[in-house]
């Protein structure tokens, strides 16, 4: 099964776009600044070309594990890697792996399923580690709250773009 590079690609920009939006100081960027302890001068300051380039490289790696959140048939090919025959044309295993594809390859395709998936990725993954995280930097909840936020709305769009382009 392969991977589509250029939905992960497309995905990849949603953390950027997504975070524009969701930090702007009219949404939550204000809310985040004091929550945060962050200055206007200290959100202007670094090296915005690396730190937008190193966010879409990131976000390109957050692609590749949603990917495999929302893209379910890839868990077959995983599950017959091992099986004699795999990937020997004609085998036992690659003609039950066509006819499973034949099938059921399209199932579960679209911007619906692929946002269910991310949303519930947010909640169940994202959230915990920001938790964790924030509880021990001594964060509150408006912090906690916003990020999680960002990151289950992020995860979401990223995966129905990549359920729905496969």
């Amino acid at each position: 099964m392969e991977i589509n590079v250029m939905a992960l690609a497309a995905s990849a920009l949603v953390p950027l776009v997504a975070g524009a939006i969701w930090y702007h100081p009219k949404v939550f960027g204000a809310a985040w600044m004091r929550a945060s302890g962050v200055t206007e001068a200290q959100v202007q300051s670094g090296n915005m070309a690396v730190i937008f380039g190193l966010t879409y490289v990131l976000g390109f790696f957050a692609s590749l594990t949603i990917n495999f959140l929302v893209i379910h048939q890839a868990h077959v090919f995983s599950a017959l890697m091992s099986e004699p025959g795999f990937g020997e044309a004609g085998s036992a295993t690659m003609v039950y792996l066509e006819d499973f594809m034949s099938q059921f390859g399209d199932n579960y395709r679209t911007f619906k399923h692929g946002a269910l998936h991310g949303t519930l990725t947010g909640i169940t993954f994202a959230l915990p580690i920001i938790g964790i995280v924030s509880l021990f930097e001594r964060k509150g909840w408006a912090y906690i709250g916003i990020h999680a936020g960002y990151w289950t709305l992020t995860l979401a769009l990223m995966g129905g773009i990549i359920s729905a382009w496969q």
